[in-house]
C-alpha cells in the first residue's frame, strides 16, 4: 500500500504510477464497484493546518481522523454544519473516518436540510489530479470566482477526479441546546406531510425523520429543534400547536437522549448487521410514500426503510440482488452495500450527464488510474 505522509510524495506516487490505483481514506466507506489497482491511502496526510475559532474556519491535511476535527471544534463549541455521517455501523466496517473520506463522498447528515450539505460548506481544496500535478482551489474565505469551481467539484467525486490532500471548511458555533418532538404511529403518509409541515414552517427545524419500525417497533417521527433555550421551549410549543391534528406529541429535551437519537438517524444504525442490500435513495419527499409501496412489492416481501430530511432521502434495506431502480417515481439510487455482485451501484447516467462526467475524467486523469471503473 501506498501511503504518502505529504502532498509532494502524494503527487510523485501518482506522477510515476504504472497501473491504477485504488484511493481510499480511513477504510470505513467502501461504496461503489471494486478497483483493480494498488491501494493507495491519504491516511499518511494528517493534521490540523490553520485553525481559526474567530474566523469560523478549519483548514486540515486530508487524512485527519474525524475524531480529531471533532475535538478542535468541541474545544470551541463549534461545528461542521452539515452533520456528516459516520458509515461503519450501516456498512459494517472499521477503521477511521477521515475529513478527505467525508469530501470525497459529500457525505452528510440530517442538519443537511437546514445546513446543506458537506459541499455547501466547504470553501477551499487541494488536491493532485492524474498527472501528479497539484491543484488549489478556493481558500479560507467565501468568495464568487469566475471559471470552474472545482470545490464542489471533488466533493463526492470518490477520487475519480483527484486526491484530495487538504481542505478547507466554514464552521459554525454549537447549538445551546436541542429539543425533538417526538409523533408516534403515524402512517407513512401522515410522517411524510407532518415533516413537510414542519419543515414548511418558521421554527427552523434542523432535523425531520421518520421510520415505520423505531426502537420500541412501533412508527415514530421525529422533528429537532436546535438554538437558545428560550427560543427553542417556545418554536416547540407553537410547533405542536401546527401539528396537533397528528395527536399527542411529546417532547424530549434530554442531551443525551437526544444526540443518541439523532445519531441513530444520522448513521443508519437501523441497518446494523442486516444481511440484505442496503439502497439509497433521494426523491421528492412527497414521494416517499409511493416508493416504498412500490419498492415492497419489488423486492417481494418486507423491507426495512428510513425516511430522513423529511423524506428527501430514503433508507431501504432489502433482499440481496435485485434492482430496485426500475420504475421508482422520482430521483435516483445508490446501492450503497451489496451483498452480491451484478447490479450497478450509482444510479444510470443521461447521455450528455454521462459525456459531461466522462470528459471531466479525461480533462483531470488522462492516463485513467483514479479509482477506474469505481463509479461505473
Amino acid at each position: 500500500m501506498i501511503n504518502p505522509t505529504s502532498e509532494a510524495e502524494l503527487a510523485e506516487a501518482i506522477a510515476t504510477a504504472k497501473g491504477p490505483l485504488r484511493i481510499q481514506g480511513g477504510g470505513t466507506r467502501p461504496i461503489g464497484n471494486p478497483v483493480e489497482g494498488e491501494a493507495l491511502t491519504t491516511s499518511g496526510l494528517s493534521g490540523i493546518t490553520l485553525y481559526e475559532p474567530g474566523a469560523l474556519t478549519i483548514v486540515a491535511h486530508a487524512g485527519t481522523p474525524m475524531t480529531e476535527i471533532e475535538a478542535a471544534l468541541d474545544a470551541e463549541n463549534q461545528m461542521l454544519p452539515f452533520e456528516p455521517m459516520d458509515h461503519r455501523a450501516l456498512l459494517g466496517t472499521d477503521g477511521t473516518p477521515t475529513i478527505g473520506g467525508v469530501v470525497a463522498a459529500n457525505v452528510s447528515g440530517p442538519r443537511r436540510v437546514q445546513a446543506g450539505a458537506c459541499r455547501d460548506s466547504l470553501i477551499g481544496v487541494r488536491f493532485v489530479n492524474g498527472e501528479g500535478t497539484v491543484i488549489k482551489n478556493g481558500g479560507r474565505v467565501m468568495k464568487n470566482v469566475t471559471g470552474y469551481d472545482l470545490v464542489k467539484l471533488m466533493a463526492g467525486s470518490y477520487g475519480t477526479l483527484g486526491v484530495v490532500s487538504e481542505v478547507s471548511f466554514k464552521v459554525l458555533p454549537k447549538p445551546d441546546t436541542a429539543s425533538v418532538l417526538l409523533i408516534n404511529n403515524l402512517t407513512l403518509e401522515d410522517g411524510v406531510k407532518a415533516m413537510a409541515k414542519a419543515l414548511s414552517s418558521p421554527y427552523e427545524v434542523s432535523g425531520a425523520a421518520h421510520t415505520p419500525s423505531g426502537i420500541d417497533g412501533h412508527p415514530v417521527t421525529m422533528l429537532r429543534l436546535e438554538g437558545f433555550e428560550n427560543s427553542v421551549a417556545y418554536r416547540a410549543d407553537e410547533l405542536k400547536k401546527l401539528l396537533q391534528a397528528y395527536g399527542d406529541i411529546l417532547v424530549e429535551s434530554d442531551p443525551e437522549r437526544t444526540r443518541a437519537g439523532w445519531k441513530w438517524v444520522r448513521d443508519g444504525e437501523a441497518f446494523a448487521g442486516f444481511e440484505g442490500d442496503i439502497w439509497r435513495f433521494s426523491i421528492k419527499p412527497s414521494d416517499a410514500p409511493a416508493l416504498l409501496e412500490h419498492l415492497a412489492e419489488t423486492a417481494g416481501e418486507e423491507i426495512r426503510s428510513l425516511l430522513d430530511w423529511g423524506g428527501g432521502l430514503v433508507w431501504v434495506g432489502c433482499p440481496a440482488g435485485k434492482d430496485l431502480r426500475q420504475g421508482i417515481p422520482s430521483g435516483h439510487a445508490t446501492l450503497v452495500s451489496a451483498k452480491t455482485v451484478g447490479v450497478p451501484v450509482f444510479h444510470p447516467e443521461a447521455a450528455p450527464l454521462a459525456k459531461l462526467a466522462s470528459d471531466l475524467r479525461a480533462q483531470f486523469d488522462p492516463k485513467g488510474i483514479l479509482n477506474p471503473g469505481l463509479m461505473g
